[in-house]
Formats: C-alpha cells, structure tokens, sequence
C-alpha cells in the first residue's frame, strides 16, 4: 500500500520505572517493586508507535555517547524506523526519566533532558529534506521550543501537514500554532493552551473552538477513558475509546499519536483513524512500560476485528 512518509521530531529518553502502592510525602521514603529500565521520551514512543503500525517514518533525535544511547538506536531500527537522523552526541548523557507509578496505574515523572536539548535547529537543517519529502511532521515539546517552531515553519512551507502533541503541558507562542494542522493536548495541556478547564464535553467543544481561533483546522482532546473530543473546523463530536484494564498509562497519548497519523497517511478518514489509534491506545495501557507496550500492526488490525462495529 502506498503511504504519504512520515517525519517525527523529537525526545529520547530512558525510563527507570519504579512501582510503588502511592505517591511519597516529601520527606518519605516507599518501598517499591519490579524496577525496571525501558526506552521511552514521547518523540520515541510516537516513533515507534508509527513504526510497528506500519509508517514509512524517519526520526530526527539525538542520544547521548554512551551505551544506552547505542542500545536505544539499535531498538529504534528494529521497530521499522529510518534512524539515520539519530546522532550520538559525545560527552552527553542519553535523556533519562524517573517514574513512579503507583497501584491505579497513575504516573509521576521527573526528566532531565540530556542529548534532546542538542536537537537544535542547526542540527534540523542537517535533516531539513526529510520533512521537505515528508507528507506530515509529527512533534511534541520535549525538544527545544525554537527547533520544534523552526520545524513547523520549514514543513509548512513545503506543504507538509503539521500534527503537534503539545506536551508535556507549556505555554506556545500563537506564530507555533498558527502553523500546526492537527494538535492532540490531553484535558490539561488544553487548559493550558486556553485558559478553558476542560471537565466535560461542552468545555471541550470551547477549548477546541479557540485553538481553531488560533489557526488550527483539527483539534483532538484527549479524555483518557473516555476517549476524545474531535473537532474539524468548529465541528465537534465525542469520539469512545474501547474499555480494557489498564495496568499502566505510560505511552497510551504517544501510541495514540503515532498510531493516528499512521491512519491518516494511509488514507483512512478521520473517524476510522481515531478508532484505530484508540484500539492501539487501548492495547498500550494493558501492557507495563513506554515502548514495550507498543503494538505492531497485526494486533491492532485484529484487536479491530473483534470489536462490535
């Protein structure tokens, strides 16, 4: 099948994941259990997300001179992605992330950015022809801010389609978002964006209309369990996710983002790719981890299957 390529711009971390029953009080110390390392960083996981689904997807990142960096690059291959714009830096460490996660499957996270703060925007023009081949730029905010707008404007120049997660939650200039086709936030990062608390669907619908004031022609919230608020050019309806059993959230917003743009440059419309990124999202969550509980295309096609249409 003939697919539009895909460009993601982003984060690569390390995730040391610690599960712990709840959250420590400052000054307190938990005891916690099945500690384990995973390779995550939103750009990543939305890599692979795109990567397993079926996208022909490049990937322009960095990671640090050491091992790990080494081993992440070696993963990143295996997951069908193009990582010849995923450079080594030497005496830099790999991004790493610190997560607790407790008995709900809730997380907390602390990141330091390491070999990400190099994707500068002279290293994106080192890889500027990628997104100039590209039919859509896929990008979060764990990389510089002045890379990820020096991106938007160099793929809507070129007439590729600018998707932006915005997260994790920050406030953007109007010139990034006048520039972004799709944007996908979760309730917060929508309020952020907005100023609008986003408690149900009618503040949803607000929140959508004045990102589509902003310029932007699709805005999909993000509602965790109960799936998104979908809004084309004013447009706004509930779109339901598929109930399962969560055991952790890590990645269900990245594998919902790559999985998304995957359908949509194959083609499918906007309905069918939401559902297609809600059947990945929801096989990610019943899995522990940030990559390893990304899945590959069959069992998303068959997860489908079995689905009531």
């Amino acid at each position: 099948m003939e697919t539009g390529k895909l460009v993601v711009l982003g984060s690569i971390n390390a995730d040391h994941i610690l599960n712990i029953k709840q959250f420590p009080q400052p000054g307190e110390t938990v005891i916690g259990n099945q500690y384990t390392v995973a390779f995550g960083g939103k750009g990543a996981n939305q890599a692979v997300a795109a990567g397993r689904a079926g996208a022909d997807i490049s990937f322009i990142a960095c990671v640090g001179g050491d091992d790990i960096g080494e081993r992440v690059r070696k993963q990143l291959a295996s997951d069908n992605i193009d990582t010849s714009p995923v450079e080594a830096i030497s005496d830099t460490t790999t991004g790493v992330a610190l997560i607790f996660v407790n008995a709900e499957g809730e997380n907390v996270i602390g990141i330091d950015a390491g070999a990400n703060n190099a994707v500068t925007p002279a290293y994106l023009n080192r890889y500027q022809q990628n997104i100039i081949d590209a039919s859509a730029l896929l990008m979060q905010l764990e990389s510089p801010l002045d890379t990820v707008l020096a991106a938007a404007k160099l793929a809507h120049q070129h007439q590729t389609q600018v998707i932006l997660n915005p997260a994790p939650a920050c406030d953007l200039p109007d010139e990034l978002l006048s520039l972004v086709d799709i944007i996908t936030p979760n309730e917060t990062e929508a309020e952020r964006l907005t100023g609008i608390a986003v408690n149900n669907n009618e503040d949803a619908a607000l929140a959508a209309c004045a990102l589509h004031n902003k310029g932007i022609d699709t805005v999909i919230i993000t509602l965790g369990s109960k799936g998104v608020w979908l809004s084309q050019k004013g447009e706004g309806k509930q779109v339901v996710g598929f109930r399962v059993k969560a055991v952790d959230t890590i990645a269900a917003g990245d594998t919902f983002n790559g999985a998304l743009v995957t359908a949509l440059l194959e083609g499918k419309p906007m309905d069918s790719a939401v559902r297609f990124a809600h059947a990945a999202a929801a096989i990610a969550v019943t899995r522990p981890g940030a990559q390893p509980s990304v899945p590959w295309r069959k069992e998303i096609d068959d997860f489908l299957a079995h689905q009531e249409s």
